[in-house]
């Protein structure tokens, strides 16, 4: 079976092959580090390993826990923010079929998305939906006191408890919280939710591989046990044993911190295929989380197309050269679908009839490729053979380790993110929530500024 592949040729011509070989010791010592723990953060590393370690029992243990809920559910609700819900979102939504809210029943509830937005639209309109189907929750949280999942959580589980009663309420949540402590543990242990733990050790952006991920992806009737042993394969192309040159995250994060090191301070992770729009929202956590400290780190974007090439491309092909270019690329289609032939050719299109569909958006990646390269873009290229469970888990590992080394060689901890605490001590001073008095009245002092 193929692995997942990486091609940096394309950056050759704007980074000079020595700044690369300058960097491949800094980048194996890195390396070495994160795999003897001996980095800043170490308290975080609990993802590394995770998959072949307990990632197999914890899969049955899901299976076997989620098959109550499974059978009782048209939806289920997924109650978190950040690498709480888009992990799992992220394999869910590029999985599914495209239309899976026209298509019917397929065997599996449909996985919907709350906690991630403070929005009263939203929410109303959920309830909504919920008053007129059966529903579970999941919620997912370290704490249970996240401003946004927890509302959301508050206004859910009342709705449950109307619309079933007490007892039954209970049995339709799930909690996915910290082993023994924080609000949420003492709420789940008083109600007596399910639960499953989320290791101390893993932080959110890091955590799609364990409990947090695998449930609402189990839950969505996909196999978790694939997924598991995709992220497993990279392990082992990841791992010690592996020579430097042949590691993929090694070499990703060697060759992005180059470019960076040479000014291009943007990257733009590039996919054609419409069901990977959140897999390049995850990623930008991932990257933008981990690295964007003390006044460093490269700035993640993402595009999906065709359908940005009309709207980006323009920037994207002859804007400031301060930027460069990951395509993530899937090589064969689930689907077949053949362009067909008309007698009076009005649109011109006769000359790619009989040619399938993926035929066609192969020939404009590869020309999107060609023509940004030659207007100046370093280019990076990430091939998997098939969108499935297996190679999204290699996906995941690979830049789970490449985001660690990266972080490594952009000189800060990339395991917290203590910048996201400022709009959250704003919002609660304006909110007047206790312990935060003394502030309010400055805060909105400066609002009328």
């Amino acid at each position: 079976m193929e692995d997942l592949k990486l091609n940096i040729n394309r950056i050759h011509p704007f980074i000079p092959r020595t700044a690369i070989e300058s960097m491949m010791d800094e980048t194996v010592r890195c390396l070495d580090d994160l795999h003897k723990g001996n980095v800043k953060g170490s308290e975080f590393l609990g993802w590394r390993g995770f998959p072949s370690r307990e990632g197999r029992e914890l899969a049955d243990l899901v299976e076997q826990t989620i098959e109550p809920f499974r059978e009782k559910a048209d939806i289920v609700v997924v109650t978190g923010i950040g690498g709480s819900y888009l992990g799992a979102r992220t394999v869910i939504d590029s999985l599914s079929h495209s239309f899976a809210s026209l298509k019917g029943e397929n065997g599996a509830p449909q996985v919907v998305f709350a906690g991630h937005n403070i929005s009263e639209d939203y929410l109303s309109e959920l309830i909504e939906i919920l008053n007129e189907k059966s529903c579970v929750v999941v919620v997912i949280s370290k704490s249970g006191t996240t401003t946004e999942p927890a509302i959301a959580f508050r206004i859910l589980r009342n709705h449950l408890k109307m619309k079933y009663g007490a007892l039954e309420s209970r049995r339709r949540i799930i909690a996915i919280t910290d082993p023994s402590e924080g609000a949420l543990r003492r709420m789940a242990e008083e109600e007596e939710f399910s639960t499953f733990s989320v290791p101390r050790d893993v932080g959110g952006r890091f955590s799609v591989l364990t409990a947090v991920g695998l449930v609402p992806i189990a839950l969505a009737g996909l196999s978790i046990e694939k997924l598991i042993e995709g992220a497993c394969r990279l392990e082992e192309v990841t791992g010690r044993d592996t020579a430097f040159i042949d590691n993929p995250s090694a070499m990703y994060a060697l060759a992005r911190n180059a470019l960076y090191r040479a000014g291009k301070k943007i990257e733009i992770l590039a996919t054609t295929h419409p069901g990977m729009f959140y897999f390049g929202e995850w990623w930008k956590q991932l990257f933008g989380e981990s690295e964007g400290k003390d006044n460093r780190g490269i700035f993640p974007a993402a595009v999906n197309y065709t359908a940005d090439l009309h709207s980006m491309g323009q920037y994207i092909q002859e804007g400031e050269r301060h930027l460069f270019e990951t395509f993530l690329t899937i090589n064969s289609p689930d689907r077949r679908l053949l362009i067909p032939r008309e007698e009076i050719d009005s649109d011109g299109l006769n000359y790619i009839a009989g040619k399938r569909m993926s035929h066609v958006q192969k020939m404009a990646e590869s020309g999107t490729m060609l023509a940004h390269y030659d207007g100046g873009v370093p280019l990076l290229h990430i091939e998997i053979p098939l969108l499935n469970e297996y190679y999204l888990g290699q996906l995941i590992y690979f830049f789970e380790m490449s985001c660690a080394v990266s972080g490594m060689l952009v000189g800060v901890n990339p395991f917290d993110q203590p910048g996201v605490e400022a709009y959250k001590n704003n919002m609660f001073a304006l909110l007047n929530k206790p312990g935060f008095e003394s502030r309010s009245g400055k805060i909105s002092a400066r609002l009328k500024d």
